[in-house]
């Protein structure tokens, strides 16, 4: 690469950089311009990795390890959790640069591999903080429990992420601006983030004395669980031993039913991601007592007048073993339909991230509109909603509008007369 741009990754470091083992030299850099974007790189291993589980499962269990409605969801949550990375910088560097600029104590150097093992468990232990008290603190786990809101638990899961989240992740990482350069920072951001996809499995059980010093699968599903021994417990997202040493680790036991205690029964992303929000809007306003309004925003979110900070252990539903997960009537070729069209999507979403210097800011922002009508449209036809077929007529007739005037582009040219078909 250039001086100053970003390097390359060859294909076996981005597929060690999923598993956090690419060592200092490897990954250690001057600026954070030369910091490769390992997780836009990492797509192709995702897809990769997601068919392997399908194949895997299939001859473990002889059945899928998800289901559509529910894959397309996450996938769904995941795409438009970056969108706003497409427009501007990840508000983390933005923050953390300008701390380091102004207000460093003293410097470490970045090519030292001490530096680099310090960011490693300061990026985790910020991480174990901030996932803790997103669970914690009701209008933080409004962002996050996006994530847990899938009853299925596969890759696809992993990918299931909030917009909003990033938006007060980004504070608990500023102590490490006063001594770790920006450029070491970005580079285990980005691996603490990629080490998480992988333990989103139920093919993987246990990986012996692993289990006792990184985050696994087998540690993760607890995480995701909403059997009442699994709430609140293993926060850590590359090592487990946050959750041993603060008293939040809890080992897998009984089976574990996996969503939210209260599941949301929606597979539209913007639904997903704005109801919470919504929730403790007509909470504050119907709680009395201006103390009580404030603890409905900052306290847990089993929180209610009279009760401790984080709810009742007891009013927690309890696990049956025959939930049955939100799968409403649909027919099969209306799912095949959202799956071939959720396909194009994804190759005009990879396709402008591809081509975004190239674009004009209003080009950007038209594909980005179309990119949310999109998803939104395919989770209401998912849930066979009414008004579903309308707004994908709407849609459909946009599609054929902007992508004849030129402005989406498919990645494979041969495909676009299909696209119009």
């Amino acid at each position: 690469a250039a001086e100053g741009g970003p390097r390359d990754t060859a294909p076996g470091q981005q597929l060690r950089a999923l598993f956090y083992a690419l060592p200092p030299a490897e990954s250690s850099f001057r600026t954070v311009e030369e910091v490769p974007d390992y997780v836009d790189k990492s797509i192709p291993f995702f897809i990769t990795f997601i068919g392997l589980e399908f194949a895997v499962s299939w001859i473990q269990k002889r059945k899928l390890p998800g289901r559509i409605n529910d894959g397309i969801s996450s996938l769904s949550l995941g795409i438009l959790s970056r969108l706003p990375d497409v427009l501007f910088r990840s508000i983390d560097l933005i923050s953390y640069i300008y701390v380091w600029k102004n207000y460093r104590l003293f410097e470490l150097p970045w090519d030292s591999p001490w530096t680099w093992y310090l960011t490693l468990l300061g990026v985790d232990l910020a991480y174990y903080c901030f996932h803790r008290i997103s669970h914690e603190v009701n209008i933080l786990w409004a962002a996050h429990q996006v994530h847990h809101s899938s009853e299925d638990y596969n890759l696809f899961t992993a990918l299931r992420q909030s917009v909003l989240q990033k938006y007060t992740s980004w504070m608990f990482n500023l102590p490490m601006a006063l001594f770790i350069p920006p450029s070491v920072f970005a580079v285990h951001l980005q691996f603490n983030l990629l080490y998480q996809f992988w333990i989103h499995t139920e093919v993987i059980t246990k990986l012996g004395p692993l289990e006792w010093i990184l985050n696994t699968p087998s540690h993760h599903r607890v995480h995701h669980g909403r059997n009442p021994y699994c709430i609140d417990k293993n926060y850590g997202g590359t090592l487990i031993i946050w959750d041993r040493i603060f008293g939040t680790f809890e080992a897998e036991d009984a089976k574990v039913v996996y969503g939210l205690t209260h599941p949301v029964n929606s597979f539209d992303p913007i639904m997903l991601q704005l109801r919470p929000l919504a929730h403790i809007w007509n909470t504050f306003w119907a709680t009395p007592g201006f103390c009580n309004k404030l603890s409905v925003i900052f306290k847990g979110p089993g929180w209610g007048p009279g009760k401790p900070r984080l709810g009742l252990p007891e009013e927690i539903p309890v696990i049956t073993g025959k939930e049955v997960p939100f799968n409403p009537p649909v027919p099969a070729y209306c799912n095949c339909y959202a799956l071939v069209h959720f396909g194009i999507i994804v190759d005009l979403y990879t396709e402008l991230l591809a081509s975004i210097s190239m674009l004009s800011q209003g080009t950007v922002l038209l594909r980005i509109g179309f990119i949310i009508l999109s998803l939104a449209s395919f989770g209401l036809l998912m849930e066979n909603k009414p008004k579903a077929g309308i707004l994908e007529i709407i849609r459909c007739l946009v599609f054929i509008g902007v992508y004849k005037l030129g402005y989406f582009r498919s990645q494979f040219s041969f495909l676009g007369y299909a696209y119009e078909v």
